[in-house]
């Protein structure tokens, strides 16, 4: 029986790599995002099933996990991905951009887990996997929300991890670098233009200057860590915040 997996922000970037690769292992993959049209031709280009869900709301969270549950009766993996940045100093910082990261970013996947929960306590197998950030562990300036919800998510996933040790459940954060997404690629641009640079200088100058190696992580591969996580090989892992940063905190 093929295991299920349900991947959120799977319309693009970091989402349809992992949704690609669990899909390529074998798995039935629920792709969930806001992008209606994307997402639903990703899905039927790697075999699974698409659900246009607002994460922001509790209703959102609950009618994905209620489909997926629904079609597959189960869930076996869950990839809290979904996310976004708003770069903005703390003193102009929109409210309802707090608001609505902390939402996506943080409450999203708690109710999730929360929705999928009693399955893979009832199977005794289950695999969580965040896919938080760098910004989990260490902060950048004009980030509040995104970091806030970052380091957050790091908590949530080692109080996971302990609740659900006893049932087989895993729950593991991803940590990574820049990685080469269009949500990356617009702040390369943006970055450029603020800053009277090329691309390419912004780049080697700014997202890659604390790093050791010098260059952006490629989506697939962060999806084939995220695949390693929800393997049988990597049961003894969990409530770790799992670096891919390049090297980034080794100083």
């Amino acid at each position: 029986m093929s295991k299920v997996a349900i991947v959120t922000g799977a319309a693009s970037g970091i989402g349809l790599a992992c949704a690609e690769r669990l899909a390529a292992d074998g798995m039935q993959v629920v792709l969930a995002d806001l992008n209606e049209k994307a997402g639903a031709e990703h899905a039927k280009r790697v075999g699974g099933t698409f659900v246009a869900a607002d994460l922001t709301t509790r209703e959102g969270c609950r009618n994905l996990a209620e489909r997926a549950l629904k079609a597959h009766g189960t869930v076996h993996v869950l990839v809290n991905n979904a996310g976004y940045q708003h770069v903005s100093p703390i003193e102009d910082f929109p409210e309802e951009q707090w608001e609505r990261m902390l939402a996506l970013m943080l409450t999203a996947p708690f109710l999730l887990t929360r929705y999928c929960w009693p399955s893979m306590k009832k199977q005794k197998w289950g695999r969580v996997v965040n896919i938080a950030s760098i910004h989990a562990l260490v902060a950048s300036p004009f980030k509040a929300g995104y970091v806030s919800a970052k380091h957050g998510l790091i908590g949530l996933t080692r109080t996971a991890a302990l609740e659900g040790g006893e049932h087989g459940i895993t729950v593991n954060a991803i940590c990574p670098a820049y990685v080469r997404t269009p949500l990356v690629d617009a702040q390369i641009a943006d970055q450029a233009k603020a800053n009277k640079m090329s691309p390419d200088e912004v780049i080697e100058t700014i997202m890659l200057a604390p790093a050791a190696v010098k260059r952006l992580i490629e989506p697939a591969e962060v999806a084939g860590f995220v695949a390693y996580l929800c393997g049988d090989a990597a049961g003894t892992i969990t409530g770790s915040a799992l670096t891919m940063d390049l090297g980034w905190t080794a100083r």
